[in-house]
């Protein structure tokens, strides 16, 4: 009877110790991120692509490497595929005990939404749905990615943008970052940099993340995620997991580049970013007091113009099966257009070439935020 009473104690203070540590919850209110505590959240972020179908289904791995990025300082990963019929249940445990969220795109390679000819489809629907329903349930799922440098749907929680116009030892007004906060100022949801972090020149300096978690951005933006994580072909490579080694030999490593394993720094990129990271701590504001002085209406939609905002918010939103009829709308001012002259870098774990920066941004990512209070797009 006493050792039965003593396991239910225990029982009971580990279900006590399990809620009292549960992740908080991120959500967008107005044009700002807030933990379920009360607390203005700002984006320290990696994007992370082990594999090229899935990197959250190997417990092990994920607890190793939520370990190294607890040290470079990160608490956001970008996850830009997944297998929505996986377990994903022991990486996200392992990046939530890490205090690191999650944001993923909800497409898959066959699904995603082309920029020059989008699309909207039953496959598409049930392709985005399946990784909805799969990542709605964890706390650290921050947000999900509708579509990847498009401008996909007309109504989102927030918005971000893949920068690489900072690049080597460059400044606020020199990389055009000054302009990225003329524009944003006044849009009401909250908008980040969803991939920063130019190649060229070496070393990567990171000095961008000054600004934006600095007293120049950190009131109009919410932080940023540098590509990336693991070192391929493209040379972008926080960390790697060994030597190159010949593909045919090994079947962990994609192009040569080993994907399991211990984490080991790429210096002195990796600790360039620690340290960068170290010193900025933004505290933003409480909700409390936002809530109670901000307006938190969103702006309407900006008159469609050419050569301005091209988007037509009166446009009927497309319909399963629809799509863009290019010729019909190469002459209007609400065809999508990219102001970039590169592709980004490669996401999909293949190891592709990539820019070397200096480039326009290359491309606008819409989201949403708050994924288990409710799902809004054109579904």
């Amino acid at each position: 009877m006493f050792l039965t009473t003593i396991s239910s104690l225990l029982a009971l203070f580990t279900a006590i110790n399990h809620v009292l540590a549960a992740t908080p919850i991120v959500s967008a209110v107005g044009s700002k991120f807030f933990t379920s505590d009360g607390n203005q959240f700002y984006i320290k972020g990696i994007a992370y692509q082990l594999i090229s179908t899935d990197p959250l289904v190997d417990t092990a791995q994920c607890k190793r490497d939520a370990k190294q990025m607890q040290d470079v300082g990160a608490n956001v990963i970008r996850v830009y595929h997944v297998d929505p019929t996986a377990d994903h249940q022991g990486c996200m445990d392992a990046f939530a005990d890490a205090g690191i969220y999650l944001f993923v795109d909800l497409d898959d390679f066959p699904t995603q939404i082309q920029p020059t000819t989008p699309a909207w489809n039953e496959t598409q629907l049930s392709a985005f749905s399946a990784v909805l329903d799969e990542f709605q349930k964890y706390d650290n799922t921050a947000g999900v990615f509708v579509g990847n440098e498009v401008l996909t749907t007309e109504r989102a929680e927030f918005f971000s943008l893949n920068v690489y116009e900072w690049c080597g030892d460059s400044s606020y007004d020199g990389s055009g970052y000054a302009q990225l906060v003329k524009n944003a100022t006044g849009y009401n949801v909250p908008i980040f940099v969803s991939e920063t972090g130019c190649r060229e020149p070496r070393p990567r300096l990171f000095t961008d993340q000054a600004a934006i978690l600095g007293q120049e951005m950190a009131d109009t933006w919410s932080g940023a995620i540098v590509y990336e994580w693991i070192q391929e072909a493209n040379d972008y490579g926080l960390i790697s997991y060994g030597p190159k080694v010949d593909p045919q030999m090994s079947t962990d490593a994609l192009d040569g580049y080993p994907r399991l394993g211990i984490p080991t720094t790429v210096s002195p990129d990796y600790g360039n970013l620690k340290s960068q990271w170290a010193s900025l701590n933004p505290s933003g504001v409480k909700l409390s007091a936002y809530s109670a002085s901000a307006s938190i209406t969103p702006p309407a939609c900006p008159t469609s113009t050419a050569g301005g905002w091209i988007v037509n918010g009166n446009a009927k939103l497309p319909s399963l099966g629809q799509t863009l009829d290019s010729a019909a709308t190469a002459s209007s001012s609400t065809t999508p257009t990219s102001t970039g002259s590169a592709a980004r870098p490669s996401a999909s774990a293949t190891g592709g070439s990539t820019p070397t920066g200096g480039k326009e941004i290359t491309g606008m990512v819409l989201g949403l935020l708050g994924v288990m209070f409710g799902f809004v797009l054109w579904l």
